[in-house]
């Protein structure tokens, strides 16, 4: 890896204040190759004000553990320099001066002086060294840029943790505002003798419950702002800017994400290089079985060395072998050593790639989840606010108790508190979806001019190195039947058949519910449904159109090959498709037949609709294709 020189770059960046430009050439090797010390960063916003980017600029550019591996990187380079100086000729003076006694010539003066050199020709060692110390160095690049994007995280964290707890702590305020104020009526209400001495115990129960909770969001304030203070290096501004959700350019689907991070997260990269540069140290030991060829070049002179014989000069030119005939099996044992630590740097590489994904599949269910989550706890929230203002009401002219106003006043401070909470968790599963794709510096816009983050990366090769115990297969869990268990709902509160004839004075009608599907056909069918959409939202249009059936029935009056020639324009030339299916429910029409519906979401670059899918689907040589097909428009949530 060639380490380019960018100190002048670095000087203009600090002259101009560009905080983006600083970044990028704190990343880039060059400055690591050249700088003594890292760049002081220049905030590039008002100091009032400190958004999600300059927090994580800050903490990328200044935080000691980053500055750690940047200096690991700048040792690796010197010792690879190390390595690459046993190419080089050696050069070697030897000089003596001084007087010696002999027995048959007494006490004389000598002096002596030696030029040599040694080149080295083989040694079946240096090069291998020099190939490993390659790797190592390319290794601690990766991790450098992998800790860059582990800080960013964590600075994104800490600024939407507090987002969060200041948000909480205001809820709290105003929690303890309303307690405190339905406290004062009722004590007023007791004094007057029109409530009942026991409401104004309970009231101050409530009230010091309201006390306790506003302790504690304040003490998890504080404690998120010093975690925001280590991470970020600065305290956060009193005015903190929402930022925008990080969502751009992130993979239509999790499977996706998967392959993307196995090609380019620096994590994986790392390991991979840590990999190959255990298999040269591997290789470098086969040296010892070889013998090692050095030329030497030696001019020497002196007077009186073998006595006083007076002046004698020497030139000498030769090839040298030296070769190791038997190190009593330490070569055999260190060859295995070494070849054991291959296969650790394999099962890291692996285990890598697994927490990778692990981590991707997480953050991209986490972003799904929450996205609907948010919209009941808006609904759970506007519901119990419209009860609460009916509720005091009520309570004012004696029709409601003090404990259902309590009870609502407390379900609508925790309602509000969930809203709060998903919120900002959905902020930051977005920016653990970018850190697990590697992308999050690039989302954050971090590194504008990053001249060597992008080559690097992008210039990395497998060459077969890739995960061998890591597919990108996604994770097949159980699916919630809402339509199933509302059935079961409405079964449960539905008078029986005997008492409404009762009433009506009619026969007994016997209504039949329509028949589950088997937990084995669902899950068929199930599977079917995401191969279908999988197909769908990869532009695969040959698996596509191979999920319907060869009688499948279109719509409207089309043939099959027409609609089949209409699906393979729109899907072909639609960019960016996003397909997300919701309330899966399939119920058995017969032992080989079943009912699939479905809300369905599609998001391309140009479109998007929200409509609610029915499928039939025929059970046809161990596969479940699809015989019929309807949609309609399903309102917007």
């Amino acid at each position: 890896m060639k380490l380019k020189t960018t100190w002048q770059r670095l000087a203009v960046g600090a002259a101009t204040g560009g905080c983006a430009v600083l970044f990028s050439l704190a990343l880039v090797p060059g400055a690591i190759a050249q700088s003594v010390a890292p760049a002081q960063p220049v905030v590039a916003s008002d100091a009032a004000t400190l958004t999600l980017k300059d927090a994580a600029q800050l903490a990328v550019l200044k935080n000691p553990e980053v500055l750690s591996r940047w200096h690991a990187i700048r040792a690796a380079e010197h010792e690879r320099d190390v390595a690459r100086g046993g190419y080089l000729p050696k050069v070697d003076l030897n000089a003596a001066a001084g007087p010696e006694r002999r027995d048959n010539f007494g006490q004389y003066s000598r002096h002596f002086g030696e030029v040599s050199l040694t080149q080295l020709l083989y040694d079946g060692f240096t090069r291998q060294e020099v190939s490993r110390l390659d790797h190592n160095l390319q290794a601690r690049l990766f991790e450098f840029f992998d800790i860059s994007e582990t800080t960013a995280l964590e600075a994104a964290r800490a600024y939407y943790d507090v987002l969060r707890y200041r948000e909480l702590v205001k809820l709290a305020e105003d929690n303890f505002v309303e307690h405190r104020a339905v406290f004062a009526q009722t004590d007023r209400r007791v004094q007057a003798k029109v409530a009942r001495a026991v409401d104004l115990e309970q009231i101050s129960g409530r009230l010091a419950l309201a006390e306790a909770n506003l302790l504690i969001e304040t003490a998890n304030l504080h404690d998120t702002t010093a975690r925001f203070q280590r991470i970020v290096g600065r305290m956060p501004s009193q005015v903190m800017p929402t930022p925008p959700q990080l969502s751009q350019q992130l993979p239509a689907d999790p499977a996706a994400a998967v392959d993307g991070a196995r090609t380019r997260h620096p994590a994986l990269l790392a390991s991979i290089e840590n990999m190959r540069a255990a298999n040269a140290a591997l290789a470098s030991r086969a040296g010892a079985y070889q013998p090692r060829f050095d030329l030497r070049l030696r001019r020497d002179s002196g007077v009186n060395q073998s006595g006083p014989v007076g002046s004698v000069a020497t030139t000498t030119a030769e090839v040298v072998m030296t070769w190791n005939l038997f190190n009593g099996g330490s070569d055999r044992a260190r060859e295995r050593q070494f070849a054991e630590h291959v296969n650790i740097a394999k099962d890291i590489r692996d285990k890598t790639c697994r927490d990778l994904r692990q981590t991707l599949l997480i953050a991209f269910n986490d972003v799904s989840k929450l996205r609907e989550q948010i919209t009941y706890h808006e609904t759970h929230e506007a519901s119990v606010a419209k009860a609460l203002g009916a509720y005091r009401q009520q309570f004012d002219i004696g029709q409601r108790s003090l404990l259902d106003l309590l009870d609502t006043e407390n379900e609508l401070f925790q309602a509000r508190r969930s809203v709060v909470n998903a919120r900002q968790d959905q902020n930051l599963a977005y920016a653990r979806a970018q850190q697990g794709v590697g992308t999050l510096l690039r989302a954050l816009d971090l590194s504008s001019i990053a001249t060597g983050h992008d080559e690097d990366l992008a210039n990395f090769r497998m060459e077969g190195d890739a995960a061998q115990e890591c597919p990108s297969e996604p994770v097949t869990v159980y699916t919630v039947d809402k339509q199933a268990l509302t059935a079961r709902a409405l079964s449960q509160t539905r008078p029986t058949m005997s008492a409404m004839a009762a009433v009506a004075g009619g026969p007994v009608v016997q209504l039949v519910p329509p028949q589950l599907a088997h937990a084995g056909t669902a899950k068929e069918v199930r599977d079917a449904v995401e191969v279908w959409r999988a197909a769908w939202t990869r532009k695969d249009v040959d698996a596509y159109l191979n999920a319907y059936a060869p009688d499948f029935k279109p719509a409207g009056d089309v043939s099959l090959n027409a609609w089949k020639g209409k699906r393979k324009a729109i899907i072909g030339k639609a960019d960016g498709v996003a397909i997300e299916l919701s309330d899966v429910s399939v119920i058995a029409d017969g032992p080989d037949r079943a009912t699939a519906t479905f809300t369905q979401v599609y998001r391309s670059a140009s479109y998007q609709d929200r409509t609610r899918k029915t499928m039939v689907w025929t059970s046809a040589k161990g596969s479940w294709p699809i015989v019929s097909e309807t949609a309609e428009p399903a309102a917007a949530k």
